[in-house]
């Protein structure tokens, strides 16, 4: 068990709006979108030594749409594991991973999702 893990957890808050995304982010997008290779979006590279919290904020796509909204996708999604604890899984590499943990939640009653 990691010792991340074995802490008490803070709550991750991702960016998902277009003024959640820090400047700082904002500016290095532009620029690595103006430097480098047109076929590959910032967001797309997998950074396996960055922190919990700094994969948690890491945007892949953060611009306008057809419609003139600012659309905004987290390129790692945090998520609980019972038996990791808090991961990052990536939104392109662990694809599939994320596509079985939507399919595990649930909405009670009331509204809340629950996760099984």
């Amino acid at each position: 068990m990691s010792t991340q893990n074995s802490e008490q957890r803070q709550p991750i808050s991702q960016p998902l709006t277009p003024e959640e995304v820090s400047p700082e982010q904002k500016a290095a997008h532009k620029k690595a979108m103006e430097e480098g290779s047109p076929a590959l979006n910032p967001g797309d590279r997998v950074e396996e030594e960055k922190s919990l919290e700094e994969k948690s904020k890491q945007v892949a796509v953060d611009t306008g749409d057809i419609t003139g909204d600012r659309i905004v996708v987290p390129t790692y999604f945090v998520v609980d594991d019972p038996e990791e604890g808090q991961k990052a899984l990536h939104h392109v590499k662990d694809a599939e991973e994320i596509s079985d943990v939507i399919r595990q939640a649930r909405v009670d009653e009331s509204g809340e999702r629950t996760w099984n």
